[in-house]
């Protein structure tokens, strides 16, 4: 078990190393985002922006119109909301080279409450032309997502949870933005999901499993551009999709499946995550269960969606 974002902080520096040309900004949560790693290994490369999002966002545009690549990153609330316009206008209008990388996506915040955990920011960022959209599963996937687009260029959002997860991609895995890798077959069932949440879904294909039901899983960690072919290629032999996300059902992985669907194999889908309803403070663990974001939960919507007890 690893945090997402400690990763992310020693893949920066490991990156520092590589690549002269990043720089990284903090929006005063440098302990938070792990940034502060980097912070320690070249103090003239990273700049703490203060509490100022929006400021943040404008310099780093500023960096990489001068060959820089910036890397800013605050909480996911913070950087996709407060900074939204700064984002679009600044940023990806302009399709420049700057790399948003939020932490504390989702619910999984815990105790911080509705206020921080942010559960509208696929949906805000995945709209915004030029705007590429990850959300990686594991540690593994989220050092080669950081080391990618490093080197891709262009902007990117890649948000990250607070919490910890195992790797649960095989050791040979190479994560490729757009491609959305089948992590277990399964002709019953087709459950797509994305961050922490795939290893959910892993679980309650397990427990579909034992009473017969056999489920596919998709690892959908590039929202924007969604992998529709795969996507359709699996919902083709399924009675029901299944989406599962740390976030609203409204706008975020939810709807993009059924976008795709919608124009290629038109599909009964079932929407997992939050429904048009604000997070609360509690520890993380409660949460998923309040929310029905565990495999058991999971697992009893899915039997219920096919009505097979």
């Amino acid at each position: 078990m690893k945090a997402l974002r400690a990763v992310y902080g020693k893949t920066l520096v490991k990156l520092g190393a590589e690549m002269p040309e990043i720089v990284v900004l903090d929006a005063d949560l440098s302990k938070s985002t792990k940034t502060s790693d980097f912070a320690k290994a070249y103090p003239a490369r990273f700049h703490d922006m203060g509490i100022a999002e929006q400021d943040m966002l404008s310099t780093a545009a500023g960096l990489a119109t001068a060959g820089m690549v910036p890397f800013a990153s605050t909480f996911a609330i913070f950087g996709t909301g407060r900074a939204w316009e700064q984002l679009r206008n600044s940023v990806c209008y302009a399709n420049l080279n700057v790399k948003l990388v939020a932490t504390h996506g989702g619910i999984t915040v815990g105790e911080d409450g509705g206020s921080h955990q942010a559960i509208e920011d696929l949906a805000v960022t995945r709209v915004i032309p030029n705007l590429r959209v990850i959300v990686p599963a594991d540690p593994m996937e989220t050092a080669q997502v950081i080391e990618t687009v490093a080197r891709a260029q262009g902007p990117f959002y890649v948000r990250l949870p607070r919490g910890e997860g195992p790797d649960v991609h095989p050791t040979d895995y190479r994560f490729a933005i757009g491609k959305a890798p089948v992590l277990r077959e399964g002709d019953d069932v087709a459950i797509v999901a994305c961050g922490l949440m795939v290893k959910v879904a892993l679980d309650a294909a397990e427990l579909l499993a034992s009473g017969g039901i056999q489920a596919a899983v998709v690892n959908a960690s590039t929202i924007k551009p969604l992998d529709a072919e795969t996507i359709a290629r699996v919902a083709q032999k399924a009675k029901l999709v299944v989406t599962v996300e740390e976030h609203s059902i409204i706008g975020g992985l939810g709807s993009a499946v059924c976008e795709a669907l919608s124009e290629r194999r038109p599909s009964r889908v079932l929407r997992i995550g939050l429904n048009d309803v604000f997070g609360q403070s509690g520890r993380a663990e409660e949460l998923l269960v309040y929310y029905g974001l565990t495999a058991e939960s999971v697992a009893g919507r899915i039997r219920e969606a096919l009505q097979v007890p």
